[in-house]
């Protein structure tokens, strides 16, 4: 029924598909205009709306390296880097 069409980024004047997939999903959400900037400007759009990220340094409760979360830890629950934190959602 849809087809993937080529748009343009008013963003970044960069093309992005808008497919098939998407199109179908804005139809049923009754969403009546196309999508006018692609995935990344939407995606900065977004971040810069909701402001810089706030990091804290924790205790790898694996390696014992440090690492960098967005969330502020809590003594009960383990945190992982991000090399040990991968590891762990493969197993």
């Amino acid at each position: 029924m849809y087809e993937d069409k080529t748009l343009s980024c008013k963003e970044c004047g960069e093309d992005f598909i808008f497919t098939s997939g998407e199109q179908e999903f804005y139809a049923e959400r009754g969403f009546q205009n196309e999508p006018q900037r692609c995935k990344a400007c939407r995606d900065n759009r977004k971040a810069a709306a909701r402001g810089p990220r706030e990091y804290h340094k924790a205790v790898c409760a694996d390696c014992g390296g440090e690492a960098l979360i967005p969330f502020e830890p809590k003594t009960d629950r383990p945190v992982y880097c991000s090399d040990c934190f991968a590891k762990s959602r493969e197993e």
